[in-house]
């Protein structure tokens, strides 16, 4: 990917009122080796378990042939071809929209019976040229979709949605015939004005939060709404451990302070080497906001600074288990976790010494070699957050 921008994608999700289990389906993947961001959001006719089922089946075909570079033509007849039609309405029973973002080239967007997406531009929206596809096949002859390409700039977002956002309210005194898509449009160009670096995550919260309100927190369908924004990438870097060889000393603490973006240390024998090469003092702090791990400490310069191996393990024990309903706590290993979310390229320094502190058998299994958790953690962060992850060993 080049390093101009850094692409955040976010989902949030309300269910239809009851339900537990939503009936629109959000994928998103990265392709490794092909530097493309896929994302899918697919929404099933109706709510629940079935609801679920056809929009899964959707979404996860949508995406491999995304994958595999099938013509747009190919991928809406496939699609529609294998998805089952209700015999009454003579419908298919799930819509899609497909964003296939090549890193550095063109996006291409596939959308049917979807709200239109938006494309914002900054602050403006975007207009990129839809052009109509119609299916030629005998099942789905006539059946219409959008399709767009267009060059991502720095600071473009797309926003898509399902219908859930666009008739929320519906049969209410302020919007009879549902929020519509023009306030939807509008909300969110507000949002934009208001804060121009608003992050893909809380825009998409923010918009299905209205939604929600708009249905009087009843939802009457579910509600979904994804944000892909293009931006300068926000960086993290957490050092951990001691370096294999003392000499590396200095190029740990060189590389810490020169390091453009926010920092955390975990592990005091880590802390006490940068506070030592940098002349930088570190204070304890004795507030345990967490019963299983030891409090954080502060230093001059650095966001935060945890103990090594079991903050970092509970850490990435949290991220395995993350979903986008989860609040993170006030504890040490929740706060790495927020700095991380914040973050769109997160780089590890790991110190490939041995502490002697780890070297005590009667300390518990769970205490995993220091590069095991880390690489662990990275890959967590690569496959479920779509974060960047770099790792550096010394």
């Amino acid at each position: 990917m080049p390093n101009s921008f850094f692409i955040e994608v976010n989902c949030q999700q309300k269910y239809h009122e009851g339900e537990r289990i939503c009936g629109d389906v959000f994928l998103s993947e990265r392709v490794l080796g092909e530097e493309r961001t896929i994302v899918v959001l697919s929404d099933g006719m109706g709510h629940g378990v079935k609801a679920n089922v056809l929009a899964t089946l959707t979404a996860k075909m949508a995406l491999s042939f995304t994958k595999e570079h099938k013509e747009i033509h190919k991928i809406a007849e496939i699609i529609m071809n294998t998805l089952p039609v209700c015999s009454v309405r003579q419908m298919s029973y799930s819509t899609f929209t497909i964003v296939d973002i090549e890193h550095g080239g063109a996006t291409r967007i596939l959308e049917y019976d979807n709200p239109e997406c938006l494309i914002m531009r900054g602050k403006e929206r975007f207009e990129p040229g839809w052009q109509c596809v119609i299916l030629q096949s005998e099942v789905n002859a006539g059946k219409e979709l959008r399709y767009c390409t267009f060059t991502p700039q720095k600071e473009d977002r797309i926003v898509i949605w399902g219908d859930g956002i666009t008739q929320s309210g519906m049969g209410s005194e302020d919007y009879p015939f549902g929020w519509g898509l023009e306030n939807a449009q509008d909300f969110v160009a507000r949002l934009i004005k208001n804060e121009a670096n608003i992050s893909a995550r809380k825009l998409s919260t923010k918009l299905v939060n209205m939604a929600y309100l708009n249905d009087g927190y009843h939802p009457k369908d579910d509600i979904s709404a994804a944000t892909i924004y293009f931006r300068q990438p926000r960086k993290l870097l957490i050092c951990t451990g001691p370096p294999f060889d003392k000499e590396n000393d200095a190029t740990l603490a060189k590389k810490f302070s020169e390091f453009d973006g926010k920092k955390v240390i975990c592990g005091a024998t880590t802390g006490d080497i940068i506070s030592r090469e940098l002349n930088l003092e570190i204070e304890d702090s004795f507030e345990f906001t967490d019963p299983d791990l030891p409090p954080i400490s502060y230093m001059e310069g650095t966001d935060l600074v945890t103990e090594g191996i079991l903050t970092l393990s509970k850490a990435t024990e949290l991220l395995s288990k993350f979903s986008e309903t989860s609040i993170p706590g006030k504890g040490p290993a929740d706060q790495i976790i927020t700095l991380i979310l914040e973050s769109d390229e997160i780089h590890f320094i790991v110190g490939t010494g041995i502490n002697v502190a780890h070297q005590d058998p009667s300390l518990p299994v769970e205490l995993e070699i220091r590069r095991t958790v880390v690489k662990r953690m990275a890959q967590i962060l690569q496959d479920k957050f779509l974060k960047e992850v770099k790792l550096t060993f010394l």
